[in-house]
C-alpha cells in the first residue's frame, strides 16, 4: 500500500510539473519567430429558443445541463385557443361547401327555367308572325327570357362566391395548423442547455425566451492580437489551445475571423498596459471532429492562452505538439 500511494503521489507531481511547465513556456517572451501569444475565454454559439406567440408554458421538457438533439421538443405553449379556432375555421369551410352544393343545384335550377322561357318565347314568336299571338305575349316571353337569363347569372356568381369562401376558410384552416406548429418549441441543433429560463404557467409575451441552448459544434475562442500580428494572419491559420483547467492538453484550432477595424483589448483579456495598444479580434475555431469526440467535457468560459502561427513557414515547436486526452 505505501509503495502504491508512492506511486500515485508521483504520478501526481509529474502531471503538475508538465502542466506548470506548459505555463513556464507559454509565459516566456521567447516565443519562436512566426508566432503570436494572446489570452481568451472558451465561447459556444448561444442559440434562444423564444416563444412565436404570446401565451402560457404548458410545459418545459428539459433541464439546465441536459444534451438535447435537433429535432427533440423543448417546451409546449398552452393552444386551446388556437385549437378552437382551427376548429371554427374547418366548420366555416365545410358550411362554404354546403352553399356551394346549394349554388349548383341552384344553376342547374335556372338553366332548366332559362330553357324553358327560351322554348316559350320562341312558341309566342311563331304564332304571333303567324296572326295566333299577340304582341303583348310575345314581350311577355321576352321579359320571362331576361329574367331567366339574369337568375342564371346570379346563381353562377353564388358558385363563383362560395368557391371563394371556400379557398378562405382552407387557408385560415392551414394558416393557424402551421401556428399550431409552433405552439410545440424543438431543439434547432444539437446543443447543451444552459438556461432554463421560463417554468410552466409563465405567460410569456411573442419572443419571449424559454431556453438558451448552446452548440457544442460551434466552440471558439476570442482573442486580440497587435496590428503587427494580425496583419499576417492568413484565414484558416493553424492555432493551439492551452486552457487553465487542463494545462496538460494542447487543443487544435484555426483562425476563422478576423476583425476589419483595430480596437481597444478588453479589459479582462489583457493588462491595463496592453490595453492602450488598439489591436484586431480574432476568432480561434475548435474543429468539429474534435468537439464531438469531447462534448461532453466541453465547457464555455474556462479561460486559457491561445498561440496562433501568424507565418505559414514557422515550424510548431514541440512543446505546442497537439495532445488530447
Amino acid at each position: 500500500m505505501k509503495v502504491l500511494r508512492t506511486v500515485v503521489i508521483v504520478l501526481a507531481v509529474v502531471c503538475a510539473a508538465g502542466g506548470g511547465g506548459y505555463y513556464w513556456w507559454l509565459q516566456r517572451d521567447d516565443l519562436p519567430e512566426g508566432f503570436a501569444r494572446a489570452n481568451g475565454r472558451i465561447e459556444a454559439e448561444r442559440i434562444d429558443v423564444a416563444v412565436k406567440f404570446g401565451g402560457r408554458i404548458a410545459e418545459v421538457l428539459v433541464d439546465e445541463g441536459q444534451m438535447v438533439a435537433a429535432g427533440d421538443v423543448i417546451a409546449r405553449i398552452d393552444s386551446t385557443e388556437l385549437e378552437a379556432r382551427i376548429r371554427a375555421a374547418e366548420a366555416a369551410t365545410r358550411q362554404a361547401r354546403q352553399e356551394l352544393a346549394q349554388a349548383e343545384a341552384l344553376v342547374a335550377q335556372r338553366e332548366g327555367e332559362l330553357t324553358l322561357a327560351k322554348a316559350e318565347l320562341e312558341r309566342a314568336e311563331t304564332l304571333a308572325a303567324r296572326g295566333h299571338g299577340t304582341e303583348e305575349a310575345v314581350d311577355q316571353r321576352r321579359s320571362q327570357h331576361i329574367t331567366a337569363i339574369a337568375a342564371l347569372n346570379t346563381a353562377r356568381a353564388q358558385i363563383a362566391s362560395a368557391e371563394a369562401a371556400i379557398d378562405a376558410s382552407e387557408a385560415s384552416v392551414a394558416a393557424q395548423k402551421a401556428n399550431l406548429a409552433d405552439y410545440t418549441l424543438i431543439a434547432p441543433r444539437n446543443g447543451r442547455v444552459q438556461y432554463r429560463l421560463a417554468e410552466p404557467g409563465e405567460v410569456l409575451a411573442a419572443g419571449g425566451k424559454v431556453v438558451s441552448l448552446l452548440d457544442l459544434t460551434d466552440v471558439y475562442m476570442d482573442v486580440y492580437l497587435p496590428t503587427a500580428d494580425a496583419g499576417r494572419l492568413r484565414y484558416g491559420a493553424e492555432a493551439r489551445l492551452i486552457l487553465d483547467a487542463a494545462p496538460q492538453y494542447v487543443v487544435p484550432a484555426s483562425v476563422e475571423f478576423v476583425a476589419s477595424e483595430a480596437q481597444f483589448t478588453p479589459k479582462y483579456v489583457e493588462t491595463e498596459s496592453e490595453r492602450e495598444k488598439l489591436t484586431f479580434r480574432v476568432k480561434l475555431q475548435i474543429s468539429s471532429e474534435v468537439l464531438e469526440r469531447y462534448q461532453d467535457v466541453v465547457k464555455t468560459g474556462v479561460p486559457g492562452v491561445a498561440v496562433v502561427r501568424v507565418s505559414p513557414q514557422a515550424e510548431w515547436p514541440e512543446a505546442l505538439a497537439v495532445k488530447l486526452p
